[in-house]
């Protein structure tokens, strides 16, 4: 089954010339099947980038998927024009109202600021506990799965002395776990961040189940079975060129950056680079989508009250 969208989002075009099967309102009514409700709370600048490349692996599934764009109400977005808001997303306390069987909770580019110091961090601290009696089951994915975990558990994060960035190996620490269905006993994700999560705090806590790992990078997928949150701190969602977008920015810009580890072919910046982390990131969105499909109440107004 596809992802139902509005037909006018940008992503639209893209993803069906990518082969993503994408419907519309008036198709989707036509199938006498429930779609699963997935929501997005897009906190990135670039929301356009964002969402096309969540709803990439969304779209991915056997299932039929209606994707929400939400946003946080107070906070202005600076890349992103406010006719595409208007036109594709609702703030949140416009749907604070609602069930979803899925949500995902994307990074933000305010690692360095101590969580309390983050303009909206109160709204988040409300909306990160409306999941636990409206979502089914979240992902967290960079800044917000470092929020989201010190939120729940009080896990601190760490700043880094240089910038996490390039591909790394990660290990598939829990094959059994259904999140890790069909996933390799190592495999490539790319890692873009200033700060980190340490497993000796992760570990204090007994719901918490470290799943991916790297040597180099430390914790990268965690699993809280209570709450059904999956805690994703690095990027399987980017683009082939997402991390090379980032570099030249910054060598643009005259920031200082180091050139991305194990990413550019010889690391020769002037070659295009290569997605090695694709299928895995298909395979995660996929089994955690299928997990949710397999659990959540038929009757959608009955989540958060199995919890």
């Amino acid at each position: 089954m596809p992802i139902k969208i509005p037909d006018t989002l940008p992503a639209f075009e893209t993803l069906v010339q990518e082969g993503v099967r994408v419907m519309t309102e008036t198709l989707a009514i036509r199938q006498d099947i429930r779609p699963l409700q997935i929501g997005l709370l897009n906190l990135m600048p670039n929301k356009i980038k964002t969402e096309l490349q969540m709803a990439r692996l969304v779209g991915a599934s056997p299932l039929q998927v209606e994707l929400s764009l939400i946003r946080i109400g107070g906070h202005k977005a600076k890349n992103t024009s406010e006719d595409h808001l208007l036109a594709f997303y609702q703030t949140w306390e416009e749907v604070k109202h609602r069930k979803f069987d899925g949500f995902i909770i994307t990074g933000a580019p305010i690692e360095l600021l101590p969580y309390e110091d983050v303009t909206y961090w109160p709204e988040m601290q409300e909306i990160l506990d409306w999941t636990e009696t409206n979502v089914h089951s979240t992902m967290n994915v960079c800044w917000g799965a470092m929020a989201a975990v010190y939120h729940f558990h009080g896990v601190p994060k760490y700043e880094l002395k240089e910038k996490a960035f390039g591909v790394y190996r990660h290990r598939n620490l829990k094959p059994s776990s259904i999140y890790l269905n069909g996933f390799s006993d190592n495999f490539e994700v790319p890692v873009s961040r200033w700060t980190e999560v340490r497993r000796a705090d992760i570990e204090k806590s007994e719901c918490l189940e470290i799943l991916m790992e790297s040597s180099e990078m430390g914790v990268c997928l965690v699993h809280e079975k209570r709450g059904r949150r999956l805690y994703m701190f690095n990027h399987v969602e980017y683009d082939s060129t997402s991390l090379s977008d980032e570099y030249f920015r910054d060598v643009n810009a005259g920031v200082p950056i180091k050139m991305p580890h194990n990413y550019f072919p010889h690391n020769d910046p002037a070659l295009a680079p290569q997605n090695r982390w694709r299928s895995h990131a298909h395979l995660l969105f996929g089994n955690w989508i299928n997990e949710i499909y397999q659990t959540t109440p038929f009757d959608v107004e009955e989540i958060g009250t199995d919890l």
